[in-house]
């Protein structure tokens, strides 16, 4: 049975993955992608996520077989070269509200990743639950926007040549489908997956073909 191993995003931990690890577990031997992964293993990161699973691919490709990349970008942060993505204030913004009120500024950021999706309310609710028992300290969460400020992986893109299914919301507010369609067109072997009515969590909004997406890329 192959390793699946997924990343989570900012803000979250392994739980934000239960909807599609209960349709999974049968399939694939699941792990935390931040634990030391066996050769081979498929890497699934969502956001922040996807960045670091594809820096991994980058840096270590030998013990990765394929890449699952939800809502992904190589670089967060508006450049003059580089559009779709977010201005530099939003992160600004964010990390004053992690100091300010962590809970706060969590929930603000819940609100805008799942706007415009046509469960936007129900999904939200979902996040708030998890948060309401757990929620990461303030320092993991300001060192998590650092990372979403610094990286720019760009460069990076067309050495990875790892099989790879990108997974992105048409909808989504935060990381800009041009962004999943920029690493389509320069990771070597990518497949691009478009979730019509999803924003920044299509594996929430649509677990179901989340995972026979899955299925069919890691028969």
């Amino acid at each position: 049975m192959k390793t699946l191993a997924f990343i989570a995003g900012w803000g979250f931990d392994s739980r934000i993955w239960q909807p599609v690890v209960e349709r999974l577990s049968g399939d694939f031997r699941i792990s935390d992608g931040l634990a030391p992964l066996p050769v081979d293993a498929i890497v699934c990161g969502w956001s922040l996520g996807a960045m670091r699973a594809l820096r991994l691919a980058s840096e270590a490709p030998a013990r990765i077989g394929k890449l699952i990349l939800v809502a992904a970008t190589p670089r967060f942060v508006q450049a003059p070269d580089w559009p779709c993505a977010q201005p530099p204030e939003l992160l600004a913004g964010f990390s004053a509200a992690v100091a300010a009120d962590p809970q706060a500024a969590l929930r603000r950021f819940a609100a805008l990743m799942n706007q415009g999706d046509s469960q936007a309310r129900d999904i939200t609710r979902h996040m708030q639950a998890l948060w309401r028992e757990r929620i990461p300290d303030e320092a993991t969460l300001a060192a998590g926007l650092a990372e979403l400020g610094n990286t720019d992986l760009r460069n990076s893109a067309a050495a990875i040549s790892l099989p790879t299914l990108l997974i992105h919301g048409e909808r989504d507010p935060l990381v800009p489908p041009a962004a999943g369609r920029w690493l389509a067109q320069h990771l070597p072997a990518a497949k691009f997956e478009s979730f019509a009515d999803a924003a920044h969590a299509p594996f929430i909004a649509d677990p179901n073909r989340f995972v026979d997406l899955i299925r069919e890329f890691c028969p």
